[in-house]
């Protein structure tokens, strides 16, 4: 599949290695386009590099993977209009600046943000519940980490959860997009977690079954 992610930082550079390892052909894009951190990520992965517009247009599927306070900026009129009838998926969070709490919550979420601005893309909420020190490792503590994934479009979502399975995850439908109302904190539980109580970023979430 043509990937493209848009965004090259602690996120993007996860996530590239891990899809051009998965045989998909991968193109990064980042605000400053020959940012070093943008040309070490693509080294590293072998990802193609491109800017957002032309990375946006070539892509099947663009993961966005950029800080939530720079969805505007990262989303100009080009990348809107390249990403017509693309999926999109939505790996922000709503974090505060000093990443202890949340922005948004209860009546929406960044995933419908994201949606908001991308109509004529098919938007799904996936990754952004796996911290960004354990994305390299689907399988954490010898399970798969959970991976939910929330969307209104059940085409869109069902090429989302077998990617992530494909990764290694244990990807799960999650229900409509409104539902990233309630994978947005789950996120932010983690982070408590790892930052406030000391438990250190590699952790993640299992869903136990009977």
């Amino acid at each position: 599949m043509k990937i493209a992610i848009l965004g090259a930082g602690n996120v993007g550079s996860a996530l590239a290695p891990l899809l051009t390892g998965a045989g998909h052909h991968v193109t990064l894009a980042a605000s400053t386009p020959g940012s070093a951190r943008l040309r070490q990520a693509a080294e590293t992965s072998g990802a193609e590099t491109a800017d957002a517009a032309a990375a946006a247009a070539g892509a099947e599927l663009l993961v966005l993977a950029v800080p939530f306070t720079a969805l505007d900026a990262a989303l100009t009129e080009d990348v809107r209009s390249a990403l017509t009838g693309t999926v999109v998926v939505d790996a922000t969070n709503p974090l505060a600046a000093d990443f202890m709490s949340l922005t948004l919550g209860h009546t929406t979420s960044a995933g419908e943000q994201v949606a908001a601005r991308l109509p004529r893309s098919s938007v799904v909420k996936a990754f952004n519940t796996v911290m960004a020190a354990t994305l390299a490792t689907p399988v954490l503590g010898g399970v798969r980490q959970l991976l939910p994934v929330a969307g209104d479009d059940a085409a869109a979502k069902d090429v989302v959860i077998g990617l992530g399975a494909e990764l290694g995850f244990d990807a799960v439908d999650a229900g409509p997009l409104s539902n990233a109302r309630y994978l947005e904190p789950a996120v932010e539980l983690l982070v408590q977690l790892a930052y406030g109580q000391g438990l250190g970023p590699g952790i993640g979430l299992h869903l136990a079954r009977a």
